[in-house]
């Protein structure tokens, strides 16, 4: 049977919006670029600072990579990858499309606690190019490593199923709705805001277990003009995850990162660090 033309058009119109919302992604795998090469990454990323020896970053790097450490560009050998630090928990995001990982860590030892987001980039044959860092420490935003291992632990990531996945503009969309509420008054309506949702901000979690438990806790009522600058993404549609670097301008220009889990296309998880230039975050 021929359907009538309008309503072949609402199919059609009903088609682009379900590939909005799921798993049908507009951009495509960059070159040279799989899982498997993004892993072996991010594997020697982390037994460099179990080591802390940047010798054995050598195998994976291009020869002209960059170090980037809390918004900075510095010599990696004077920044947090010289020091051994012992790793209770480690999580990893695949972004095949900007070839890139994000690898969140936390190290709860009381003599150098750290947690730690690190965003990895690749360039050509698959070399990193950029090892870019907010290490957050004693005197970064609502610090205590310890209650975030805790936390973390209590969490769920796991893959989603491809059929439910978002796609990683509506992911990245809700991301910078987000960072964008510090700027504007109406970025709000524009946060696809879910229930249950947690965030982890610092070690302040909003998580009581309650199926009513909400991210919208201490979301900003005065609204500056900090816009939170030099975003950097990965994004990983099957974590319907999207981790963002940026300058947290209202908050002494801090070096920030932001990830955000999305599940049926609303907030499920906030994950926040901010460091200071080694000073006491204060607002």
């Amino acid at each position: 049977m021929v359907l009538p033309i309008y309503v072949q058009s609402f199919a059609i119109f009903l088609s682009g919006a379900a590939k909005a919302v799921l798993g049908h992604p507009s951009a495509s795998r960059a070159p040279d670029c799989d899982r498997s090469m993004l892993a072996e990454a991010a594997d020697a990323y982390i037994a460099t600072q179990t080591a802390g020896n940047v010798n054995l970053l050598q195998d994976i790097v291009a020869d002209d990579w960059e170090y980037e450490e809390n918004n900075k560009k510095k010599d990696p050998r004077e920044g947090v990858l010289t020091k051994p630090l012992t790793i209770d928990h480690r999580r990893t995001n695949f972004d095949l499309v900007a070839c890139a990982t994000y690898t969140e860590v936390v190290v709860s030892d009381p003599a150098n606690p750290y947690v730690i987001g690190t965003q990895i980039r690749h360039g050509a044959g698959g070399r990193v190019t950029l090892i870019d860092t907010v290490a957050s420490t004693t005197n970064s935003w609502l610090f205590d490593a310890r209650k975030t291992l805790e936390y973390v632990l209590q969490e769920k990531w796991d893959q989603i199923p491809e059929d439910k996945r978002n796609s990683r503009e509506l992911i990245k969309a809700a991301g910078d709705a987000y960072l964008d509420m510090w700027s504007s008054a109406s970025a709000s309506d524009a946060v696809p805001w879910g229930t249950p949702c947690t965030r982890l901000e610092g070690s302040a979690y909003t998580g009581k277990g309650r199926p009513d438990d909400s991210c919208k806790a201490g979301i900003p009522s005065n609204h500056s003009q900090a816009p939170n600058t030099r975003r950097r993404y990965v994004i990983d549609e099957s974590m319907g995850s999207v981790s963002i670097f940026c300058v947290w301008e209202h908050m002494m220009m801090a070096a920030d990162s932001h990830e955000f889990r999305l599940e049926g296309g609303k907030l499920r998880y906030v994950h926040t660090m901010t460091e200071c230039g080694g000073q006491r975050c204060m607002l």
